[in-house]
């Protein structure tokens, strides 16, 4: 069997899509001079807004310079991760409020510093803050089924090595995360008392 070269393929590959392009060209284009006309106007206009946005190396070397540069300036927040956005970003969303939880709801069955896992079991994690009604942007609730604190589960004497969880607990005592000063004064009921009775 003859080898054939990648230039060969791509030679044979241009010129049948000559074919079908040409075509497409003139139903797009039109039958009159007019039509032509306005349909390479339109087609310059394209190619012109294109070639200065999607297609030009500078003004894409702009944008990463400024998404960079607003990065730098602003920060994500406290030890530049995405959880540092959490915690202080300005409407609030995630729990990430700095006003105070009390008295604590009946219905706020988790409390910070627990270890969770959904009930499905692919994730896990610790609770690091909550709100008595859900608080998130709109795109974020309209993908989001209702309800989600059911759909965790307390896990107990899990400890998980998670680098960020020390911005919010000074350590595991083999039960829950302990809460820095900070996160205890926005929650002060979730601290856990020895005496009580640990829910199920």
């Amino acid at each position: 069997m003859p080898q054939v070269a990648a230039t060969t393929v791509l030679q044979l590959a241009l010129l049948l899509s000559a074919i079908p392009a040409q075509y497409l060209i003139s139903r797009w284009s039109g039958s009159t001079a007019a039509q032509r006309y306005h349909a390479t106007t339109r087609l310059r206009r394209i190619w012109k807004d294109w070639s200065g946005s999607y297609l030009n190396g500078t003004a894409w070397r702009e944008w990463a310079e400024h998404k960079t540069s607003t990065f730098r300036e602003e920060g994500p927040g406290p030890g530049g991760t995405p959880e540092g956005w959490m915690l202080d970003n300005d409407q609030g969303y995630f729990g990430a409020s700095r006003a105070v939880r009390s008295p604590r709801p009946p219905f706020v069955f988790l409390r910070v510093g627990e270890v969770v896992r959904e009930r499905n079991g692919l994730m896990v994690g610790v609770v690091v803050g909550w709100d008595a009604e859900l608080h998130a942007p709109p795109g974020w609730l309209s993908k989001r089924p209702s309800g989600p604190q059911t759909q965790l589960e307390r896990v107990t004497g899990v400890e998980l090595e998670i680098p960020t969880l020390e911005q919010y607990f000074t350590h595991f005592n083999g039960r829950q995360f302990v809460m820095r000063t900070w996160l205890r004064e926005i929650y002060p009921e979730d601290e856990e008392d020895e005496d009580e009775e640990w829910p199920r």
